[in-house]
């Protein structure tokens, strides 16, 4: 029997939530609004379009194109470079950047709060050995313990917020030097959650059928509106803390601080040590169970795309291994590192995701979206480049190059080319 569609919706809505409201996330608004000043407002408009605005929207694309399925998005630049691609999404919300991210987050703003003697390879041990404990032999700790951490880290958020609010550690004022929008781009991709988004489609399409839903048109209907619940709520809260940060722009106490640094000293500021020892509580808990579930995709992804060839309890050993080590060179550096991978990744995404909204009005036998995204591509990997020496300035001379966006004009000129380019599709006998 069927539940009530407007409730399962609702559900489907806070579960999406949950999955893209990581702890690890939480470091990037209040360094965004502390970066920005007064200027909070315009930094996460950048923040929320490539943060959660195209996470919805990957969501959707991936229900919503001819395949139904996340390769359905990724294709369009051919089957196996669509492969690729999404191999190396998983790989970055996986072992190349977001799994360590995790333990880096972990020990900043748990164990250094918690136990300041604590060496990092050590508790990095312990951490990524539970980890792999619990991945390789799933339990319902690790569903009980999720379920419960994201409702109070929501708590601590909200309350965290409006105290903000009512009484701000300082005043949001002018920033100079600094283009907010484009800190609001940069801040985004750091989140990696589009990249995750592509697949996290079937945990609502999961959902939906267990309340007696199966129909394609109604399923996707229900998804679209879960997507909206999840990115309200996130952008609720990501805003927010966006504004706190902005509250401390002033204040010399908080100047050069690092992401996770600057979150415990904002906290610390409103709530005390409490506050603190809360959150560190928290934040380790969540970061654990989010590291064991991008194992759990990445490890599940790679043994399907290998036909079985690689096993998953192997693919497992090694990712926490990989994670292990990684962590290790720090948060700030992990940050670092993942800056350039992620600024060229995520603008073909957005070409890829917004190209499958408007398949249907373009012809099949074209290349507007394979173009696009190449273009789109280039554009991004030449700015990258620039900032290592390499003599690619011309960059910085293409329309919205100041706002971080000098793809987006090469991406639309490309889709154009490419839609007057025909695709040669073998003729029927």
């Amino acid at each position: 029997m069927k539940e009530s569609k407007n409730k399962t919706i609702l559900i489907m809505g806070l579960a999406l939530f949950a999955t893209f409201f990581g702890a690890g996330n939480l470091i990037f608004p209040p360094f965004l609004g502390n970066e920005v000043g007064s200027a909070w407002f315009v930094g996460f408009i950048g923040f929320f379009i490539v943060d959660v605005g195209l996470s919805v929207l990957a969501i959707w694309a991936s229900v919503l194109n001819k395949r139904g399925e996340p390769q359905g998005v990724v294709s369009k630049i051919g089957e196996m470079p669509g492969k690729v691609f999404l191999s190396i999404c998983i790989l970055c919300i996986g072992p190349g950047l977001a799994i360590p991210r995790t333990g880096a987050v972990t020990f900043e703003m748990s164990v250094q709060t918690l136990m300041p003697s604590m060496n990092s390879w050590v508790f990095s041990a312990i951490f990524f050995g539970v980890a792999l404990a619990l991945t390789i032999r799933p339990t319902k700790v690790v569903d009980i313990v999720g379920n419960y951490l994201t409702p109070i880290l929501v708590a601590t958020m909200a309350i965290l917020i409006v105290m903000g609010i009512v009484s701000p550690l300082g005043p949001a004022t002018a920033t100079p030097d600094v283009v907010p929008l484009k800190e609001g781009l940069m801040q985004g991709y750091q989140t990696m959650d589009a990249l995750g988004a592509l697949l996290m489609a079937g945990i609502v399409i999961s959902a939906a059928h267990s309340k007696g839903y199966t129909e394609k048109g109604e399923v996707s209907g229900m998804i679209v509106k879960a997507g909206a619940i999840a990115g309200i709520l996130l952008g609720l809260v990501y805003g927010g803390l966006t504004y706190l940060g902005a509250t401390t722009s002033t204040l010399g106490d908080y100047a050069g601080m690092g992401q996770a640094q600057l979150l415990l000293a904002i906290v610390n500021g409103l709530m005390g040590k409490t506050g603190v020892i809360l959150l560190a509580v928290v934040v380790l808990l969540a970061c654990m169970t989010t590291a064991i579930g991008l194992t759990s995709v990445a490890g599940h992804y790679f043994t399907d795309l290998s036909g079985g060839k690689l096993p998953y309890k192997y693919l497992v050993i090694a990712i926490h291994t990989f994670s292990f080590v990684v962590s290790n060179i720090g948060l700030s550096n992990i940050i670092s590192i993942s800056a350039p991978i992620l600024t060229v990744l995520f603008p073909p995404l957005m070409v890829l995701v917004i190209m499958t909204f408007v398949d249907n009005a373009l012809k099949k036998d074209t290349y507007a979206a394979a173009v696009g995204t190449l273009f789109a591509f280039v554009v991004s990997a030449c700015e990258v480049l620039t900032g290592f020496g390499m003599p690619f300035g011309f960059v910085g001379s293409i329309p919205l190059a100041q706002f971080g966006l000098a793809w987006l004009i090469p991406a639309i000129i490309g889709a154009i080319i490419g839609f007057f380019i025909k695709r040669n599709v073998p003729k029927e006998a």
